[in-house]
């Protein structure tokens, strides 16, 4: 079943941002994932905004493959530069309709 994770970032220092950018494509790429967006052009339509400055919206076969690519080893000082960098959220979700009257998802 196809899964998302949504990152939600607040950038409070840029430094680990180029590296991070650099090096993390490959490393969803190797898990089965590609990103779908990364941008700093947050709009928000509805809602209090968040001070948020990036979002990144990736997509992956499966919660598996996600979480393999979130606890890769060689994922983790990038991780780790990111939080120590940031305020951020990673959220995972799937392909599915919570209320099941989306005919081409699943319902969840």
């Amino acid at each position: 079943m196809t899964v998302y994770i949504i990152a939600d970032v607040k950038v409070t220092d840029e430094a680990w941002v180029p590296a991070y950018a650099a090096a993390v494509h490959d490393l969803v790429h190797e898990h089965g994932g590609k990103y779908l967006a990364r941008s700093g052009n947050v709009k928000t339509l509805e809602g209090t905004p968040l001070e948020t400055t990036l979002i990144a919206l990736l997509e992956f076969p499966s919660a598996e493959a996600a979480e393999a690519f979130v606890n890769d080893p060689r994922y983790a000082p990038h991780a780790q530069a990111r939080r120590d960098g940031s305020e951020s959220r990673f959220q995972l979700i799937d392909d599915t309709d919570l209320a099941g009257t989306i005919p081409y998802l699943g319902k969840g």
